[in-house]
Parts: structure tokens; C-alpha cells; sequence
């Protein structure tokens, strides 16, 4: 990501919660802040959270192409627009590359990183897809927003569709995420983003020499069958950065939080007590 030109900031939508330090949450591709809840719902009971639709998902809308690196204009706008002087980022797949490249634009305002699902330089061993992949996908992405957890369409549709890569474990709070937040983030995903996503992956993205320079804490969690994202490339980003720890849930994929939604939170829980200064205590 290279600032090749100035921009507008878009105006995005954000959803805040709670009190106490700041806490930014980016969602991935496709996904809205809302998408964040898992972490949001939890960490808001002592935080403020702040999770905003990127530009081009949710209720950001915006007319016209844009480059990744304009995503990073919006949230530093978002961030001064708040009055918010520093703060914690978690970024989930997408947007946990969008976390690393604000803690390296704005390092004096990135007080710690939580990184989920994510890589400085992403690697994907994801099959070639096929017809009865999507249509199995989109069959059971119907019943599952009709009836969440329905078990018979887990296991007639989910288990064969394209869900079966992007989780481990078929189980209905799951299903109730993917129906809940999944689907409708899918739905209000712009072409315009897709584009931006794919043309940043299609140059070469990669981060890992750049990574030294972060030195804030940070937390990078992976699921051990990611097929989007490897763990071994989510490994090799927690090598690179100077203050981090790496954690790596077995049976789960990209999207192990909502597989393993307490264990998640608990070990996250766990590190913000181990790094104190991460929510602005000396």
C-alpha cells in the first residue's frame, strides 16, 4: 500500500460502544462493524469500542473506484473526527492488514495490535472453487438466514458448500454468527471494494520488511485449517513484529471466532492484563 494520490475522506458509519479506552475494530471482506460483535459485545463492558463500516461496506457508501490506501485516510479522519488521540486496534483478516498499516502511518497513536485471521504477507491454500461449491454455498446461505442452525441444512448444504474452509467446527453458534452477520455484511459489500481488495492481493501485497518498525504489543490469533489466510503466513507475520504473542486454535478456520468465540475472548482478556499500557495504564 503506497499513497499515490490525495483523497476525500469518506464520511464512514461506525457503531461505538461502552466506555474507558479506545478500542478500533476493523472488519474484514466482505463485513460491517456489526460483523465485530463477537468482540465488540465483550470487550465494551470496559472499553469504548469503535467499529466503523469501511468504505464501500455496510452504510459507507461511496460512488466510484477507490485504492486500499484510501481506507486509511477514513480512519484517521474517523480517528480525529472522535477526538480519539490514541488507541488499540483489532483488525480481523482484512482488517487486521488495515491495523498493521495505520500502527506503521500513525505509530504514535497505535498503542497495541490484536490481529485476527490476518498476514503482512498473505498466503491462501483455498481448492479451486466449482459450480456446485457456490451453488451448495448460496443454498445454505438462504436456509441459514430463513432459519439459523437449522441442523439439517448444516449438515446437507453447509458441510459441502464453501463454508466447510471457512470453519472447523458446523455447530449452531456458528450458524447463528453467518446468519446474523455474515449474510447481510455479503449482501452491502460494493463492487467497488472487492476491486480494491483484489487489486492490492494481485500486486504483490506484502508488509514483512516494514514489520520491525512496529513497536507496540501485539496479539496475533490464527485458526490452524485457515485456508484463507495460512496460519503458517500468520506465523511467520508474528515473527517479524519486535512485542508480540502468537496463538494458533486447532480444528478452527478463518473464521475461529466464531468457532471458539470464549476462548478467543478469554485469551485476548488475558493479554490485555499481561499489557497494561496497550489500554493507556502506566
Amino acid at each position: 500500500m503506497s499513497d499515490r494520490h490525495p483523497t476525500t475522506a469518506a464520511r464512514l458509519n461506525v457503531y461505538i460502544q461502552g466506555q474507558g479506552f479506545p478500542i478500533l475494530g476493523l472488519h474484514g471482506h466482505p463485513g460491517t462493524g456489526r460483523s465485530l460483535s463477537v468482540f465488540t459485545n465483550h470487550l465494551s463492558k470496559r472499553y469504548q469500542t469503535i467499529a466503523p463500516d469501511l468504505r464501500g461496506y455496510g452504510k459507507s457508501r461511496w460512488n466510484g473506484n477507490f485504492d486500499m490506501t484510501d481506507h486509511l485516510t477514513d480512519l484517521e479522519t474517523l480517528l480525529d473526527r472522535l477526538n480519539i488521540e490514541k488507541c488499540l486496534v483489532l483488525g480481523w483478516s482484512l482488517g487486521g492488514i488495515l491495523a498493521m498499516e495505520l500502527a506503521l502511518r500513525l505509530p504514535e497513536r497505535v498503542t497495541g495490535l490484536i490481529l485476527v485471521a490476518t498476514a503482512a504477507k498473505p498466503r491462501g491454500s483455498h481448492p479451486s472453487i466449482t459450480w456446485q461449491d457456490n451453488l451448495y454455498t448460496g443454498i445454505a446461505a438462504l436456509l441459514n438466514y430463513i432459519k439459523p442452525s437449522w441442523r439439517w441444512n448444516i449438515e446437507t448444504f453447509g458441510k459441502r458448500s464453501l463454508f466447510r474452509y471457512l470453519v472447523q467446527q458446523h455447530t449452531s453458534t456458528t450458524y447463528k454468527y453467518i446468519a446474523k452477520e455474515a449474510v447481510p455484511a455479503y449482501l452491502q459489500t460494493s463492487p467497488a471494494a472487492t476491486r480494491a481488495l483484489y487489486s492490492a492481493i494481485q500486486s504483490g501485497y506484502n508488509r514483512i520488511p516494514e514489520l520491525p518498525q512496529i513497536q507496540c504489543p501485539s496479539l496475533v490469533l490464527a485458526g490452524n485449517q485457515d485456508r484463507h489466510i495460512t496460519s503458517d503466513s500468520s506465523r511467520e507475520t508474528a515473527q517479524h513484529l519486535q512485542n508480540s504473542q502468537w496463538q494458533c486454535y486447532s480444528n478452527t478456520a478463518h473464521l475461529f471466532p466464531w468457532e471458539v468465540p470464549q476462548q478467543v475472548l478469554n485469551d485476548i482478556d488475558h493479554w490485555l492484563e499481561e499489557h497494561p499500557q496497550v489500554i493507556g495504564i502506566q
